[in-house]
């Protein structure tokens, strides 16, 4: 698959002195989800505002299908939708005005049955001639990826688009964005549900203090730093861990009825034979077993918080 987005020894210093991104090196492949994680304040928004061509990089070079974003910017910029986290509209136009016109913005054609498709797509096409301003907070999420991909464009940013919104809606913008991917346009989010992300990513990286820490297969990045633990429901409760499990590093629980062991799936040995052999010896019994992997949130807080 081939690079659609090349980023190289990208860095942004503001006035005042501080560097939103240091040294940021990436390439987004065509007709990949990508997610972007990072904790409020990590340069995930300055990323893509430079990338979208909002804000001028310090240092460093972005490409996008081979044009530079500075030196060919109309072109590039064409070929980018962007979803941003700030609900910005026109309150006194219509659904259609709004649509319509980012799409002239761009320089497109009138093109009524292709909006109209995009306005059912994200269900608001019974809202079509609606005020802006009698939306609601969902709605207008929904308004400003119609805006972003008015103009047909084969790249989306969406920065945090399901801030505030419901359940129900967010399934369904999910929905079109699996769609968007299957027509091949490549998409990358930021977002703070970081479920979404395990469920949609083909790819993450994980921004930290301006740094990308982390950029790999969601599958891979999850078999290499994932944990899974097995947890024993104790026979009888223990007030300490006895001495023969020691070498084991099991966490009691609080109320001793239940010993949590994590192990790497993917090593030559588990240890779990082991370790149920000496708890037997030990005199330590269970009732009862599970198991548990750790999710894309666990990784993501153990890799931010290795950084700090």
């Amino acid at each position: 698959m081939s690079d659609i987005i090349s980023i190289r020894d990208l860095s942004k210093t503001y006035s005042g002195g501080f560097q939103a991104l240091k040294h940021i090196n990436l390439d987004i492949r065509r007709g990949e989800i990508f997610a972007l994680l990072g904790p409020n304040g990590a340069g995930k928004t300055t990323l893509i505002s430079i990338v979208c061509g909002i804000v001028n990089p310090t240092t460093g070079s972005v490409t996008i299908d081979g044009g530079d974003i500075i030196r060919d910017y109309r072109r590039v910029r064409a070929m980018i939708g962007l979803v941003p986290q700030e609900l910005t509209t026109d309150a006194f136009e219509t659904v259609w005005g709004a649509v319509s016109f980012s799409r002239g913005l761009f320089g497109k054609p009138p093109n009524p049955a292709y909006i109209e498709k995009i306005l059912k797509a994200l269900s608001l096409w019974e809202k079509k001639d609606n005020r802006i301003m009698t939306l609601s907070g969902g709605m207008k999420r929904r308004l400003l990826i119609a805006k972003a991909l008015s103009h047909e464009p084969i790249i989306l940013f969406l920065d945090e688009p399901t801030a505030g919104v419901d359940v129900e809606l967010r399934q369904d913008m999910w929905q079109v964005v699996r769609d968007l991917r299957a027509t091949g346009v490549t998409i990358i989010l930021t977002t703070h549900y970081i479920e979404e992300a395990e469920e949609m990513a083909d790819r993450v990286g994980v921004i930290t203090g301006g740094e990308l820490i982390v950029v790999e297969e969601k599958a891979e990045l999850m078999r290499k730093l994932g944990k899974k633990q097995l947890i024993l429901r104790l026979s009888e409760p223990l007030s300490a861990i006895p001495a023969a499990l020691a070498r084991h590093e099991l966490e009691l629980a609080g109320d001793g009825q239940s010993l949590t062991f994590t192990y790497d799936t993917h090593a030559g040995r588990t240890g779990i034979t082991s370790l149920l052999e000496d708890m037997r010896s030990a005199g330590v019994g269970f009732a009862d077993l599970d198991t548990t992997q750790s999710s894309l949130e666990d990784i993501f807080v153990d890799l931010v918080r290795s950084k700090r």
